[in-house]
């Protein structure tokens, strides 16, 4: 008789439980539906707070109609570099702005002082690879550089290092999406 009143508590407690009664259940308990609050409420007019967004995409609109100038405006992101006899510079623009997003350049004393001279193939290589630092931590990692069909030395070093610093010099074709 000990044994089978053993069994019966066994079944009657749970092991687990540390000598409470089991529970079984065959469906789960209700939760109770949240109230909403006032500011859960979606708004009828939708306002991008990432510009950005549609440019990764390439569905930003990019500005048309200056087919006869040069260098175009067809951009979102254009890449100028500029030697003079003294220093080498790079600017990053945005399409809609005459000041730039992003510069290098050897006039920057962190730059100059790394360098031995700073109009040099090795100084247009230098401000290549620290704006393609700058790029990366910008998240611009496609622009336009203006294609010419002659190049210096220190142009293709400055473009060799873009490229190998991860910036793709080229935007991807703009997707038009039926309105």
């Amino acid at each position: 008789r000990n044994e089978q009143s053993r069994t019966q508590l066994l079944t009657d407690r749970s092991v687990f439980n540390e000598g409470a009664p089991a529970r079984c259940m065959s469906q789960a308990a209700a939760q109770p539906e949240p109230a909403a609050a006032e500011s859960d409420a979606v708004s009828p007019s939708f306002v991008n707070r990432n510009p950005r967004n549609l440019e990764q995409m390439a569905l930003a609109v990019k500005d048309r109609g200056w087919k006869t100038t040069w260098p175009h405006q067809q951009f979102y992101h254009r890449l100028m570099f500029s030697r003079s006899q003294h220093h080498v510079t790079a600017e990053v623009f945005s399409s809609g702005s005459p000041v730039p997003v992003l510069t290098c350049s050897t006039k920057e004393w962190a730059l100059k002082r790394e360098l031995a001279s700073t109009n040099s193939v090795a100084a247009s290589q230098a401000v290549g690879e620290v704006l393609a630092l700058r790029c990366q931590q910008a998240g611009i990692t496609r622009m336009v550089y203006r294609a010419i069909p002659w190049t210096y030395r220190s142009d293709a070093a400055f473009r060799t290092a873009m490229k190998e610093g991860g910036i793709i010099l080229s935007e991807p074709r703009r997707k038009y999406i039926g309105t």
